[in-house]
Order: structure tokens, then sequence, then C-alpha cells
């Protein structure tokens, strides 16, 4: 796992579980502090015994560049955040945040909406765009806090083929009514809008997963409302990962998600 800052990571609990449980004895996974001048080196010492790679902020577009080629999801929101080595030594990228969204919604039965919300404007709101390209047939409202974060969602929007408005976080109260409200915002952005949780509402999904639950999801559970979390889109995307950089498929779901559970809570 690559990235600056990298101690706060779960995902070694998650692989390592991973490993553990589909027996592969040989196999490790663990954090490396690296920033965007320190990459290009990093990869170039990378031996032959290495499967693959995970990548987090600030890394995911500085590596697209030193890859063989990428997939056209990870092309599409210009952010790489898994890297396997082939047989023959090159290098592919792929992003399975996006699929992971999708993936942690279908388990709780969500397969389609017809319009969604969308809190926040920075990386993760792309890849939240990103994966409602595939599952909702209408609009999409972004809440954010300038015109030019504004405008890159409306971009990211034309590029995804999803139809995008942006409001103000001013408004973002209105977001709550949405069928489908995902928030991509730091902690402790969207603790004010707990009290606007309206009495009926829909599914939530808060990228977050530490601290957990935020004000805003705890607030939606005790109304009654479907709650997705962070940890749910880490497990689902590390899964992917799994696969891809052992071979082995189905990864074991479940067992990562109790491993990550049982590390979230000694924290």
């Amino acid at each position: 796992m690559l990235g600056s800052p990298i101690a706060h990571s779960l995902s070694p609990v998650l692989h390592r579980a991973a490993y553990a449980e589909l027996g592969l004895t040989g196999w490790s996974y663990d954090r490396f502090e690296v920033d965007e001048a320190a990459l290009p080196g990093f990869l170039a010492r990378l031996g032959p015994q290495w499967a693959g790679l995970s990548l987090t902020m600030p890394l995911k577009r500085a590596v697209i560049p030193l890859l063989d080629t990428i997939s056209e999801t990870a092309a599409s929101v210009e952010a790489v955040n898994t890297v396997v080595r082939t047989e023959d030594g090159r290098s592919l990228g792929d992003n399975t945040d996006i699929p992971g969204m999708v993936a942690a919604l279908r388990e709780r039965g969500i397969e389609q909406v017809g319009s969604a919300a969308v809190l926040g404007a920075g990386a993760t709101a792309s890849s939240a765009l990103a994966a409602l390209a595939r599952i909702c047939t209408g609009e999409v409202v972004a809440y954010v806090r300038s015109e030019a974060r504004a405008a890159e969602m409306r971009q990211w929007g034309e590029r995804l083929d999803v139809q995008v408005r942006t409001a103000p976080w001013a408004d973002a109260e209105q977001a709550l009514r949405a069928p489908l409200v995902i928030a991509t915002t730091p902690a402790g952005t969207t603790d004010a809008l707990a009290a606007a949780v309206p009495e009926r509402p829909t599914t939530l999904f808060d990228v977050l997963y530490h601290p957990w639950p935020t004000r805003l999801a705890a607030r939606w559970s005790l109304a009654g409302g479907a709650v997705v979390g962070g940890l749910d889109l880490l497990v689902h995307q590390a899964v992917l990962q799994v696969e891809q950089m052992t071979g082995r498929a189905p990864a074991p779901l479940e067992a990562m998600r109790r491993a990550g559970e049982r590390a979230l809570a000694a924290r």
C-alpha cells in the first residue's frame, strides 16, 4: 500500500485477512510511505516478487504516466488505485473504487435509482459520479462550496455521461431528500446536516470509516434510513484488488469485513 500519509490505512488488515483465508501463506502486504516525488524510484526498484500495489492519495493520478496501460474505468476518472504486475513484467493500472461503490450499494439492495445527490466535489466525488453513471437513470445534484468546484463537477458529468446539476453548499440540506445521498466530504463536514435528516430518509452512502458513525450517518440510521459506510466501500474495493493480484476468486469478503471491523473497534 503506497501513499502519504499512510499509517491510518486499513488495507493491510483486509488483504492479510484475505491471504489467511485463502491459504496464501507466502504472501505479504505492507504500508509504504511514498509521496509523488519518491514514486518513480519506488516503482523502478520493484522486483519480480511483487504481484501488485494499492495506491491512495496523492498517488492515484501521479502513477498513471509511470504505467504501461490503464483500464477504461481508471481512465474515466484519471485515477488508479490498483496496479497489477503481469508475468512479462508489464504494469496494469485499474480503479476498484468505482465498482466497489456499486457493489457496496448492491449489497444493500440498491440496483438503480432515478436521481441522487453528492455532497462534495473532490476526487472521491468524481468516483461517485462514475459509480452513479452505472446505476442512476436521472439527475445528480452536486452540492459544492465554490463555483470552481461546481464547474469541475459539471465537467466530470459531461465526461462520464451523467446529468449533473450543481448547487451551493448552503443548500445542502435539500440533498437529504434524494433517493440516494453520497457524502464524500472530510470528517466533520456534514455534522451540521444531521439535524436536518428527514423523518423518512432513504439511503445514505457516507464514504468515511473513521470516526464511525459520523453524526449524519448516526442520525440517518436512527431515523430508519439505510446507511452504507466507508468500511463497506473499503472492503468491496479491496475484494477486487485481492482477486486481481492473486488470481483467486471470489475473495473472502466476510472475513475481510470482520477483520476491518475488529481493527476499527480497537482504535
